[in-house]
């Protein structure tokens, strides 16, 4: 006989206990399904090479937003950020750029190669900023179905644009925002290549992109939009981003909520036109009035659900929604930090670089995805370092470190070769690069995790290891993410629902898609 449950979450990522920690809030006996041995998804700790502790997929706390936070009561349950330097920007010839909090310090480091861009700087901030608060508000709004087959959408539509009426003018910012490269929108700015690679950075970070290619520039915006400054907001978290899922679980079970690991659901059960629960890969029945799917939509609709109980323009939207990464990251333990040629404590203000980039350019960066796009790693990446041991006596043995790189290009499928063959060689040239800035820091290592595209999907499943789920372009946001039609966390399923970072507002360590899948769950229930 099955079990019985008023609702199952498949998928333990922070968003999938999100949702199952506000349902259990809510009076819901709830479950959440986890297909690994330990909870968390993309947002875990765990000790890869022993005594060291790493967070092995996201590595900075910034996105997660202040609601969750507040009303999941995570700093009752352990989660603490610390502090993390000015970013440290590593350039040619032993120089650097320091792009920090402080208006004054980043306008200073700006001047030593524009003063013009020095200049222009604050104005540049504010503009940014005004737009990132608005959609800053749009994170927490439930997409409604601009084409308005009914009257529900159409008065749903109708009642977000008259909410957002006074955003008038700006607009358009946000039209530049989601339809430019991040060179062609920084360069009506900026004059300096170094500036602008110090913003145009976060434009590759997770996609396949450069900073050359349209629309590039709102992923600037995706990675700012963090409602946090200073010690206690953006970071390091203590004990590894583990922390956060685990905060968020101990909330969850105070309320009610149960975590299994080690259970992979092999289908998503259905009659009549409605989700009825899942059936596990061991053959365990458990039925639900409402699933929630934090995994993929590509796994939710193309792998759980046979293409009869779905609409065919949803099966194809689903099918070509884009998920091609060339996301790398390589987990370090070893003996010192990386001793930058570049970095000189009096002259930039702080002890250490905690958090570094490698991308000198935007003709660097470009070049980094050139390579990608035919079919190639980097040959230079960029990368960005970081050494949360610094600050954090937790995740290494006394007098060791861990050192995390995040960076692109590697593609998903190499156009030579595999991945199988090839990756001692990719590692090889991701040192180098690293030594190249902070000479001698490979013939330190003790232990490392390399971690490609095809790594990250088997231990994480997200489709082609694409850590948001898929590309942060203005045809897979908002109305239409994952697809038109059903960006409001529903689907053509009745109690069928989707929590993970495929729908609105997209990946990273937010919890802004499982909170407001559980409100709009809620809300079908009346409660």
């Amino acid at each position: 006989m099955a079990e019985r449950y008023d609702a199952v979450i498949i998928g333990g990522g922070h968003n999938g206990l999100t949702c199952g920690a506000y349902l259990a809030r809510a009076g819901l006996r709830a479950l959440v399904l986890e297909r690994r041995d330990v909870i968390g998804g993309a947002a875990v700790t765990e000790e890869v090479v022993p005594g060291f502790k790493f967070s092995v997929f996201s590595y900075l706390m910034s996105l997660l937003h202040p609601r969750v936070i507040a009303d999941l009561e995570l700093r009752k349950h352990g989660f603490e950020v610390l502090p993390a330097s000015d970013m440290f920007s590593s350039l040619p010839g032993g120089d650097h750029l320091v792009f920090s909090d402080s208006m004054a310090k980043t306008q200073a480091s700006f001047a030593r190669f524009s003063e013009k861009d020095a200049a222009i700087y604050p104005e540049f901030d504010r503009y940014l900023m005004e737009a990132a608060q608005i959609v800053r508000k749009l994170l927490l709004e439930t997409p409604p179905d601009p084409s308005c087959r009914d009257w529900r959408a159409f008065r749903q539509t109708a009642q977000l644009l008259w909410q957002y009426r006074r955003i008038g003018g700006k607009l358009f910012r946000l039209i530049d925002l989601v339809t430019m490269s991040a060179d062609d929108y920084l360069s009506e700015w900026f004059a300096s290549t170094h500036v602008k690679a110090a913003l145009a950075y976060y434009s590759g970070i997770g996609t396949f992109a450069g900073p050359r290619s349209p629309g590039s520039a709102y992923v600037i915006m995706h990675h700012v939009m963090g409602e946090h400054a200073g010690a206690g907001g953006w970071g390091f978290v203590r004990g590894g981003m583990g922390t956060i899922t685990q905060a968020i679980a101990a909330y969850g079970r105070g309320k009610g909520l149960e975590i299994r690991t080690n259970a992979a659901v092999a289908s998503i059960d259905t009659a009549g036109g409605r989700a009825t629960g899942v059936t596990l890969e061991d053959g365990t029945r458990i039925d639900a009035g409402i699933v929630a799917s934090n995994v993929s939509a590509k796994l939710t609709f193309l792998k759980f659900l046979p293409e009869s109980v779905l609409p065919a323009e949803l099966v194809r939207d689903v099918r070509t929604y884009r998920t091609f990464s060339t996301a790398f990251k390589v987990n370090i333990a070893c003996e010192r930090l990386p001793q930058y040629r570049a970095f000189d404590a009096a002259v930039c203000g702080f002890p250490y670089p905690t958090y570094t980039h490698i991308g000198p350019t935007i003709e660097y960066l470009e070049r980094a995805y050139d390579d990608a796009k035919w079919g190639d790693w980097s040959r230079d990446p960029f990368i960005t370092p970081v050494a949360p041991s610094f600050v954090d006596d937790t995740i290494a043995p006394s007098g060791k470190h861990v050192v995390h790189l995040f960076g692109g290009h590697a593609p998903y499928t190499l156009k030579e070769g595999g991945w199988e063959t090839r990756k001692p060689d990719f590692v090889k040239n991701v040192l180098r690069v690293m030594d190249e800035h902070a000479p001698g820091f490979s013939d330190g290592i003790i232990g490392m995790q390399v971690l490609t595209p095809p790594d990250i999907e088997a231990k994480i499943g997200s489709p082609h290891g694409h850590i948001f789920h898929g590309e942060l372009n203005i045809d897979q946001l908002f109305f239409a993410r994952p697809a038109p039609h059903w960006a409001d966390y529903r689907s053509p399923l009745k109690g069928l629902y989707q929590c993970g970072s495929s729908a609105h507002p997209g990946g990273g360590v937010g919890g802004v898609p499982g909170h407001n899948a559980a409100r709009e769950i809620l809300k079908d229930l009346g409660k």
